[in-house]
């Protein structure tokens, strides 16, 4: 059963991607707009190149708005997935659905934009010492974590337009399905995370300039992939739990 959600997870994304080219194409674009950022800094003229670029803060704002379409999926991958890879339900903007998602959508942009601008948790804490520091800031940041997949039922039920399902309904249908959810988390990201790394490699370390833009193209194209195995893993990971749980995730009246 796990290995056949693993599949399923490549198998959705390879389906939405034919099935809404349009929905698929924004992530990819958004990537490729911080690659041409990065490319006109010299960021993969050379490794010197790269950490001189790195931080700066066009990029990092390319960053935060590529984080923001690599969230998108969560609503349009779910209603897919569930609603029986349906491409009109991942398309439309439904209520209350896409008013549920929004919450979830905001909080996820600002954890995220926290995490990209924010200060570490022990600089507001007013820890001092840096290996206790670092100490805090690893353990708050795994805690976070750990919140996460149990909250994630949450986020799936709302892109359905579930409201029945909240943080605490989330975090029993969760409970027994945690490493589960893991395994099935890393299965959806590290392949593509890894090649996604590798072109960027490649690209710093071994490109000319015509090189450099097709991995560019290539790599954009992998992000928009990564951001649908991602999501999948959630689907996948929430929808085994809700059967184990004996719960329905979708709204009432709804037949699926």
């Amino acid at each position: 059963m796990l290995i056949s959600d693993i599949k399923s997870i490549y198998r959705w994304a390879w389906a939405f991607a034919f099935a809404c080219p349009i929905l698929f194409c924004i992530p990819v674009l958004v990537e490729f707009a911080q690659h041409v950022a990065e490319m006109q800094g010299g960021m993969y003229a050379s490794p010197a190149g790269a950490a001189a670029f790195a931080d700066d803060p066009l990029r990092m704002q390319f960053g935060f708005a590529k984080v923001l379409v690599l969230l998108l999926p969560g609503y349009w991958l779910t209603r897919f997935v569930l609603f029986g890879n349906d491409a009109a339900a991942a398309r439309r903007v439904e209520w209350p659905a896409a008013g549920l998602w929004s919450v979830i959508f905001l909080l996820s942009a600002g954890q995220a934009y926290w995490g990209l601008f924010g200060s570490p948790w022990s600089e507001l804490l007013g820890v001092t010492d840096e290996a206790i520091a670092s100490a805090v800031d690893v353990s708050i940041g795994l805690v976070g974590s750990v919140l996460g997949i149990y909250l994630v039922a949450w986020g799936v039920a709302w892109a359905l337009g579930n409201a029945a399902i909240g943080p605490l309904r989330s975090i029993r249908i969760m409970h027994g399905s945690f490493w589960r959810t893991v395994v099935l988390m890393i299965a959806g990201a590290l392949p593509l995370m890894a090649l996604h790394y590798a072109l960027g490699y490649a690209a710093i370390h071994y490109g000319a300039s015509a090189f450099d833009w097709t991995v560019m193209v290539v790599d954009s194209i992998v992000t928009g992939f990564l951001a649908l195995t991602i999501t999948g893993s959630w689907v996948a990971a929430v929808r085994h739990a809700a059967a184990k749980s004996g719960v329905s995730l979708l709204p009432n009246g709804h037949s699926g």
